[in-house]
């Protein structure tokens, strides 16, 4: 399993000394939130692909995928009653499985829960738009042989798609090898019944999980709260996981790079 830091952690330091500081704490890859590249990610030419992927792999990590897919470009959604904000948000979907090929990446996590919210007036219309622009960014996958993963997010973040058996049902739908789901385990530890080792029990053999990310309920690293994750390692290795673990806080304690630190050398104890 390649340990991957999510490189928003390291924001605003400039890419290249993100990679440095990456590589020197131990990390094998970054996962990168597209809206740290540009302000608008879509738009970065072949060149700047190349340069980028050239600067992280120069450092000897890895871009292992994309993140926190739909910050920018601006006023994107999924769910939005406007039919044009629909057709661009797909459109950007799509650009960015392009995007991720280019820079070398294996797999996208759909989070972004603001963009695909349901509105409380019919739900149902909005969740037949999402399908439908799941399907089309399956599509762009698989074409551009990287995976699309929907991620699973707690209820105090969105109101659509919580759990894993929910994101499994929707994938099971679509029915395209390049469209899974993945395992957040800050978002599994409050929302699933189970607990994290039993959901990767019940989940990994399916072939439906993509992707795990390693983060605390308290929204802090690995480590820094009360999940212990030596069972989690173990389950995923007992079940044969061989994709990337993506360490993703979203409260740098005692600040970014102190809480990359402490994450890496905390998850290097545990793994074999």
């Amino acid at each position: 399993m390649r340990i991957s830091l999510c490189n928003e952690v390291l924001n605003p330091l400039p890419l290249a000394e993100q990679c440095a500081l990456a590589a020197e704490l131990g990390y094998d890859g970054l996962e990168i939130a597209p809206f740290t590249l540009a302000e608008n990610p879509l738009e970065l030419s072949r060149t700047a692909r190349r340069a980028i992927r050239r600067l992280v792999e120069d450092a000897g990590l890895k871009v292992t995928g994309l993140h926190w897919l739909l910050v920018a470009p601006k006023g994107l959604s999924l769910t939005d009653p406007d039919a044009a904000v629909r057709e661009r948000t797909i459109a950007a979907m799509q650009q960015l499985c392009g995007l991720c090929h280019d820079l070398g990446g294996d797999y996208l996590v759909h989070g972004s829960p603001v963009q695909r919210r349901l509105p409380d007036d019919d739900p149902q219309r909005a969740r037949d738009w999402a399908m439908a622009g799941f399907a089309a960014a399956a599509e762009a996958a698989a074409a551009q042989g990287v995976v699309y993963c929907l991620e699973p997010l707690s209820r105090h973040e969105t109101n659509f798609i919580n759990t894993v058996a929910e994101a499994a049902d929707l994938v099971r739908q679509i029915n395209n090898p390049a469209f899974r789901t993945m395992i957040d385990c800050s978002a599994a530890g409050l929302t699933e019944a189970q607990d994290v080792p039993a959901l990767i029990a019940q989940w990994l053999p399916s072939g439906l999980i993509g992707h795990v990310q390693v983060n605390d309920p308290n929204r802090k690293g690995p480590g820094q709260g009360e999940m212990d994750f030596a069972p989690i390692l173990a389950a995923l290795a007992q079940h044969g996981y061989a994709g990337d673990l993506g360490v993703e806080p979203f409260i740098y304690e005692p600040d970014g790079p102190g809480a990359a630190r402490f994450a890496i050398q905390y998850l290097r104890k545990l793994l074999p």
